[in-house]
């Protein structure tokens, strides 16, 4: 950046998109999403956008990175939004571009409001969360009439240590989907053990769903941490825990299918 980031004024003809980038894969990413990001003038783009949807700016768009991700050095929250109004102040039509969907995780709640509240013209678009891509990614039905009606999307990284209710959850039967859940796999192991989740548990873990860098395992709650260390799998990625993944089937014409199901002994 060339000059500071001030206090913003009084809101111009600018305005912010906080646009969903969806899982990577550039083909997942919504016409809606696609055409107005030919539209803005300034790109603020998260770590987890994929490289190939940076090719659909055009010329002259300044793409400015503002990459947060857990245990890594991060750009300050308070940064990102004064940056956006600031740009948006100038007369800029500011893509917010966040991989998955804005308001999953994306904290994209929090950034409509402080704009809205400081008088920022802003809209969103949705995109598809990795939570939910991972369905297509490996042909698993997140919900299935036979063993499961439901699905909940949780985080195991939360800024205050809260951690959702696992005993409701165990009772609930559901599919659940935990982001942000890697770098405490363990810990994550007893606590959903504790709660009365079964040790045989069906698990899949997916690493970069919907890229060509996937990568995924299928396990036991179990044996859940051991097979994440053995296999190398790390951030960012999801932990899909239910029946429903025993129903899964790799896909065999999608080109992330690089490395195949393994499966513990």
């Amino acid at each position: 950046m060339t000059s500071p980031i001030t206090t913003p004024g009084p809101a111009s003809s600018g305005k912010v998109w906080l646009i969903g980038a969806g899982p990577g894969d550039v083909e997942l990413l919504t016409l809606k999403a696609a055409r107005i990001l030919k539209t803005c003038t300034v790109w603020l783009v998260d770590d987890l956008v994929g490289p190939d949807i940076l090719e659909l700016a055009s010329a002259g768009t300044r793409i400015v990175n503002v990459g947060k991700r857990g245990g890594c050095a991060s750009t300050p929250q308070d940064f990102i939004l004064r940056l956006m109004a600031r740009y948006a102040r100038s007369g800029h039509t500011v893509a917010r571009l966040k991989g998955g969907d804005p308001f999953i995780f994306g904290r994209g709640g929090e950034e409509m409001a402080w704009l809205g509240q400081r008088g920022v013209d802003v809209e969103s678009i949705s995109g598809i969360t990795a939570g939910l891509a991972v369905g297509s990614a490996l042909g698993l039905p997140l919900t299935h009439r036979e063993v499961s009606r439901g699905v909940t999307l949780v985080t195991a990284h939360t800024v205050d240590g809260a951690r959702p209710d696992w005993r409701a959850l165990a009772d609930s039967g559901l599919t659940i989907v935990c982001y942000m859940g890697m770098a405490r796999a363990g810990q994550l192991v007893a606590e959903l053990m504790e709660a009365g989740f079964a040790a045989t548990l069906p698990v899949a873990v997916v690493q970069h769903v919907s890229c060509i860098a996937q990568r995924h395992i299928a396990t036991t709650l179990e044996n859940l941490d051991r097979d994440i260390e053995a296999h190398q799998l790390g951030s960012p990625a999801v932990i899909v825990l239910g029946e429903v993944v025993r129903h899964r089937q790799v896909q065999a014409d999608s080109a992330a299918q690089a490395v195949p199901v393994q499966r513990s002994a």
